[in-house]
């Protein structure tokens, strides 16, 4: 897969450059970047078959499009985690699992478009065959995305 030490400066600046925005063309961040864009093109390309990259897509705030019933649903699981988590995967108002170290042995962000959908999803995860409870904290304002997140690769 590869990590980040075995990467020369210039890939760690297009990591840095497409973590912010990859709007626009090569030939753009090319020229952002001063380098050729053949030299982007195969470097970027590099990157994605090292699974380095893994995909593009916008940034959407959840909050404006109607999914304003947000919760991180900490789930003890006395069983069968790998069943537990492909479940979780299956699940579309999970936005995201961590298998997690402490009290819990996995966090669910949830996100539900009313509060009865947000109440059939967290009774859905507390009804998997190996979970044992959940603890649940509603979401009241998000202070910073996470999909702001830019790795300090420089």
């Amino acid at each position: 897969m590869g990590r980040i030490d075995e990467f020369d400066e210039l890939d760690r600046r297009i990591i840095r450059l497409l973590s912010t925005s990859s709007e626009g063309s090569f030939r753009h961040h090319a020229k952002e970047l001063g380098v050729h864009p053949t030299t982007l093109i195969q470097r970027v390309r590099n990157l994605e078959s090292k699974g380095v990259i893994d995909g593009y897509r916008a940034k959407v705030d959840y909050m404006r499009v109607g999914f304003e019933h947000m919760g991180m649903v900490q789930i003890y699981i006395d069983h069968g985690m790998d069943s537990v988590f492909e479940a979780l995967r299956g699940m579309t108002q999970v936005v995201a699992v961590f298998e997690v170290t402490g009290e819990c042995d996995a966090m669910a962000w949830v996100a539900c478009k009313d509060r009865e959908e947000f109440s059939s999803v967290v009774k859905s995860i507390l009804g998997l065959d190996g979970v044992k409870r959940t603890n649940t904290s509603v979401v009241l304002d998000i202070a910073k995305d996470p999909f702001t997140f830019v790795p300090d690769v420089l």
